[in-house]
């Protein structure tokens, strides 16, 4: 059978539709080949969020019809977000690319490469449907321990500079059932760790039961036998209840971490974005979080470059920073995209001062993330480790979010990739935290008070 192979791109929620292409492959009877080179059917899932975004993702597609025109593969498919915004554009203008399939089509991925595999050229991009609310096959392309876990799709907030509601539509909450049943099976397969991933998980459940139900679902999930960690990622912030607040701190199985993407803090700014709350509501909101679960890592995104963002603007955001001192930020330059109402707006930002803006905001950050790292020195972190060459593991605490956030390095490591491990912070350093276990920790101490 042929040899099929992915490269993805994008997004953890990309990462679950790339993981389902490979399950339904693999359920039709290809063979799967983790090195891209040897495949003879190159599927590229393309993300198409923001300009640099696309760029890669254009890049990647390029590079395998090059690939594809050396011999080195037979076919290319091109799927995931880019195709499903620009679907036909792509086909007339990549006539060497075999397959264009837009999103939702998962399941027919078995039945789209025998296509292709017998000559024929395959289009197919619609509105993506709700293809997520019912089981799909699925394979791990994570660690064995570590898996994201899909409880939604789709959007209604419409912010003025997004086009993923165009692009996956409206929002839709899996069915709870399916979820467990999900997430039970990932148990099974060895999965520890779960990382709750949708475009907006804070809404679960409001479309079928109007209320937000994802509290409830994390108790649910917590009662899995195997389960150690579940972590929040993608969370919309005037939809972090105080039950959810209350969850996070008291369920020991939820990892106290919270991604919460703002966006910006100038009200005028906010209301430009269509977003909701106030520079202020989100103030009175950490200080809610922090209240409840001081220990808790907050992470967010912020845009820089908006149209309209003036430097008093860009000002307010950086002091919003210094007093809220979060863990973990990300920060990207605004960019037009199709379709989308901010495109058109007047005082379009010039890129030179917007990418100045994000040089200082991501500077800013830097100095908080060390001085909270360096706060850290001298305290008890459980760490999962992932990776451990017998002189210097590598892992991830609570606070660090696979894929996005910093490391643990650990001294003196004993324990195998999949294993936890509780160890003292010895050292920090802007991004990441060095570490011995504990027990090393503490036969160092007793050697040298043994020698005084």
């Amino acid at each position: 059978m042929a040899k099929i192979g992915v490269i993805n791109l994008g997004c953890p929620k990309n990462r679950v539709d790339a993981e389902e292409i490979l399950g339904e492959a693999d359920k039709a009877g290809y063979e799967i080949e983790n090195d891209p080179s040897r495949a003879d059917v190159l599927i590229v899932n393309t993300c198409g969020f923001i300009e640099s975004a696309k760029e890669e993702s254009i890049a990647a597609v390029l590079d395998a019809v090059r690939w594809k025109a050396k011999g080195a593969c037979r076919s290319v498919i091109v799927t995931g977000c880019l195709a499903q915004r620009y679907g036909d554009d792509l086909a007339k203008e990549l006539p060497d690319v075999d397959a264009v399939i837009g999103l939702g089509r998962s399941s027919k991925f078995g039945e789209i490469i025998k296509q292709i595999l017998e000559g024929e050229r395959v289009v197919e991009v619609r509105e993506p449907g709700k293809w997520w609310t019912v089981p799909r096959c699925r394979m791990l392309s994570t660690p064995p321990w570590t898996a994201y876990l899909r409880i939604a799709d789709g959007c209604d907030n419409r912010c003025s500079y997004c086009a993923i509601p165009n692009i996956r539509g409206n929002f839709a909450s899996r069915a709870e059932d399916d979820i467990l049943a999900e997430a039970e099976g990932l148990a099974k397969l060895g999965v520890k760790e779960l990382n709750l991933v949708g475009q907006d998980i804070t809404k679960y459940g409001f479309d079928t039961n109007n209320e937000f139900r994802l509290a409830k679902l994390i108790e649910k999930l917590a009662r899995l036998n195997g389960i150690r960690w579940i972590r929040l990622l993608y969370c919309y912030p005037t939809r972090i209840t105080d039950e959810l607040i209350r969850t996070i701190a008291q369920n020991e199985k939820v990892c106290k971490y919270l991604d919460v993407p703002l966006q910006h803090c100038s009200d005028r700014i906010l209301r430009a974005m269509g977003r909701q709350g106030t520079g202020d509501s989100y103030r009175r909101l950490f200080e809610r979080i922090r209240g409840v679960c001081p220990e808790i890592a907050l992470r967010t995104t912020f845009i820089v470059g908006f149209p309209g963002e003036t430097d008093e603007d860009f000002e307010e955001l950086l002091a919003f920073v210094q007093d809220i001192r979060f863990d973990r930020l990300g920060a990207f330059v605004y960019s037009p995209e199709d379709g989308t109402p901010a495109a058109s707006f007047d005082k379009q930002v010039d890129r030179k001062t917007a990418n100045n803006r994000l040089h200082k905001l991501m500077s800013l950050q830097k100095e908080i993330s060390k001085e909270k790292h360096q706060m850290l020195v001298g305290t008890t972190l459980e760490v999962l480790v992932e990776e451990n060459d017998g002189r210097l593991a590598v892992g991830r605490s609570y606070r660090d979010a696979p894929e996005i956030d910093g490391v643990v390095y650990i001294e003196d490591c004993l324990e195998k990739p999949g294993q936890f491990i509780q160890v003292e912070v010895i050292e920090g350093s802007e991004y990441d935290l060095f570490s011995r276990p504990i027990k090393a920790s503490k036969r160092r101490k007793h050697n040298m008070e043994v020698l005084n």
